[in-house]
């Protein structure tokens, strides 16, 4: 019996960086906890709900 090794997709990453006024940091981080997500995942949702927009 042999086994296949199935390779896992590359994902290629980019880092960000932006600056936010406090307000809206604070709102990023109330939604977070609120909800139980990452900055990160909050952030690339909206990212990825903008291709709908184009």
């Amino acid at each position: 019996m042999t086994v296949k090794q199935i390779a896992a997709p590359i994902m290629l990453e980019s880092h960000l960086s932006i600056r936010l006024p406090e307000l809206e940091m604070k709102i990023l981080e109330q939604y977070c906890h609120k909800y139980q997500r990452t900055k990160t995942d909050v952030v690339r949702e909206f990212i990825r709900s903008l291709n709908q927009k184009l």
